[in-house]
């Protein structure tokens, strides 16, 4: 069921299709019609993978989409999986800190976390991925109702508890982990991956040359800054270099920086702290940045079941770099809810 809302408020494929080359048979069949060649044996050259519409990149056959709700602060780090995610949401939550919703379809690592607790903002997003499992360590009593009548499969350490272990050398709660193989399987029904939206190929023109970029929250600070080397961005957070723990710092070859009015929700967390409500549909303004480029453009979401798609000033869409991508969601203006 999909989830009431707190505030107001494919690539489509062709098929070429040549020319039926007619064959007779030994067996006595009709004959191939008079100044038509016979081409026995010729096969068609194989065609390309598709592309997964959330990466771009080749694949064979399309997944379940599994979401992860993930530790961000350095009490929780190095994070463990997030190398292998399609796409990477940094979200705000109370105090101005941020934490991670990450999307997982075309690879799934066999585990990941910190599993950390969901949030109001996730139910708004994961309608666009249809009915994906989320993984998550609780939720505020008052949300309660409303992630189950949400667009989602609920895979939480309460509703599957087999598939989280602690792990040992990390403090609680930052030791929470799952097994990525035991969550999918108590979410068999999860929607598998579907367009969200997005776009791959060249850069479009317009964009401006660019080393690093930033984007600040009242408690937290993300840099990119491009890689020629690694063709990609790599991340690195409140001065230092975002390290993953199966080795090698974070980065990806397209980061979306989507501007989106972030006010206070109805929730608020034990200190009084009000959790941040981000509007994730509707239009507003972004920063994309591929190829060691920045792009001004303009995303929008008709709904909570579409996708956001990007487009370029000059009314163009907006093509992501093949692989994985971050979605920064940031207030156009700092909030502390």
């Amino acid at each position: 069921m999909h989830v009431k809302r707190v505030i107001g408020a494919v690539v489509a494929g062709t098929a070429l299709l040549g020319p039926v080359v007619a064959c007779s048979s030994s067996g006595g069949g009709a004959p191939a019609s008079q100044g038509e060649s016979q081409a026995p044996g010729v096969s068609a050259t194989p065609s390309a993978p598709p592309e997964h519409p959330f990466t771009g990149q080749p694949v064979a056959s399309r997944k379940p989409v599994l979401a992860v709700k993930i530790e961000n602060t350095a009490a929780g780090k190095p994070q463990l999986g997030l190398r292998s995610a399609d796409v990477v949401y940094v979200e705000q939550v109370e105090g101005g800190l941020t934490r991670l919703m990450a999307i997982f379809s075309s690879r799934i690592p066999p585990k990941v976390g910190p599993v950390r607790s969901a949030r109001i903002s996730d139910l708004h997003l994961l309608p666009m991925y249809g009915k994906p499992a989320l993984a998550y360590s609780g939720v505020q009593t008052k949300m309660i109702p409303l992630v189950r009548e949400a667009s989602l499969f609920d895979v939480s350490d309460s509703a599957a508890p087999g598939a989280y272990f602690r792990q040992p050398g990390r403090v609680a709660p930052y030791n929470l982990f799952a097994e990525t193989r035991k969550l999918l399987a108590d979410a068999p029904k999860a929607s598998k991956a579907k367009d969200i939206g997005f776009e791959f190929g060249d850069p479009p023109v317009g964009g401006v040359p660019k080393k690093s970029f930033s984007v600040r929250y009242p408690a937290a600070s993300f840099t990119f800054t491009w890689s020629a080397a690694q063709k990609r961005w790599l991340i690195f957070q409140d001065g230092k270099r975002n390290m993953a723990a199966e080795g090698g710092q974070l980065g990806a070859p397209t980061i979306v920086v989507q501007y989106a009015k972030t006010t206070r929700s109805q929730f608020h967390d034990f200190t009084g702290s009000y959790t941040p409500l981000i509007k994730s549909t509707g239009t507003g303004k972004a920063v994309v940045l591929r190829d060691g480029q920045a792009f001004n453009a303009k995303w929008t979401r008709k709904s909570e079941e579409d996708g956001t798609t990007f487009t370029t000033t000059a009314g163009e869409p907006m093509t992501f770099s093949r692989g994985q991508v971050w979605v920064v969601l940031a207030a156009p203006k700092p909030v502390q809810p």
